[in-house]
């Protein structure tokens, strides 16, 4: 009984109220800081860093595509299918299509595009998995049910300034994942330093454009659900950049000093 009450829950078919987007903002929030505080200790263990002792290892193409895919199948589905929504205005449409225009290139086309990673420890491949699926409810239920912006607030400051952002954040993201491909030549698995648009700058380009990218989101949307995934994205994706620039530091004698960790006390 639990179960079915649950799935019926989730997938919209019994009635909720705003308490739970309320609850599950400021819970992904707390997890969020919790998470930074263990990270300043313990690296995340996926990619170069990944090892046997964190789980069996899932194929790492299999295990982007698996654990972001809930992002992109959760908001299409409670915009098409859930029955108890109205029909969506324009600017729910747009910040919805914002979402999932990212998580479509992320598990339907950046996995597929790989060459030689490393397979994905199967502890952060079902952490991974479990974040994407409370986080693709969380922003696609609110945005599809209980959002309500008016008319003009595709005009709004907010909404273009934000929209501004989330586009050049995603624009510096798929640049900078597009370097990091293009560092390896066919067959080849080592890893070497990355040149060109805002490497130059940071070590972690590719988690700097995504960061930016949900702090857009979140001023577009102008919501608590919204601000608490951006807060979230900004603990994991700093801490990851800081593991990052370490690496560089340690693994390549040669590397830029000039260039920097996205947040110096993190270094």
């Amino acid at each position: 009984m639990f179960p079915q009450s649950f799935f019926r829950f989730v997938l919209g078919l019994d009635n909720e109220n705003e308490l739970l987007m309320e609850s599950l903002s400021w819970l992904m929030i707390l997890m969020g800081g919790c998470s930074f505080m263990v990270l300043r200790s313990v690296d995340l263990p996926y990619g170069r860093y990944a090892s046997n002792k964190w789980g069996i290892q899932v194929n790492v193409k299999a295990a982007w595509f698996i654990q972001e895919i809930p992002s992109l199948v959760l908001p299409i589905y409670l915009m098409f299918f859930s029955t108890d929504i109205k029909p969506l205005q324009l600017p729910n449409q747009l910040l919805l299509g914002m979402f999932i225009c990212h998580y479509t290139q992320r598990s339907l086309i950046f996995p597929f595009l790989i060459k030689g990673g490393k397979a994905t420890p199967f502890i952060s491949f079902i952490l991974a998995f479990i974040f994407c699926l409370y986080n693709g409810y969380l922003q696609a239920r609110f945005l599809s049910k209980y959002a309500v912006y008016p008319s003009d607030w595709i005009t709004d400051q907010r909404f273009l300034t934000g929209f501004v952002l989330w586009f050049l954040g995603l624009s510096v993201n798929l640049h900078s994942d597009h370097i990091l491909r293009k560092l390896r030549k066919p067959g080849e698995t080592g890893y070497k330093i990355p040149h060109g648009g805002m490497f130059e700058y940071v070590s972690g380009a590719n988690f700097l454009g995504e960061i930016v990218e949900w702090i857009g989101f979140a001023i577009a949307c102008w919501s608590l659900p919204s601000a608490a995934f951006a807060v979230f994205g900004f603990f994991i994706l700093a801490s990851r950049a800081a593991q990052h620039h370490r690496w560089y530091l340690e693994k390549f004698e040669d590397y830029p000093k000039s260039r920097k960790a996205l947040i110096p006390f993190l270094y």
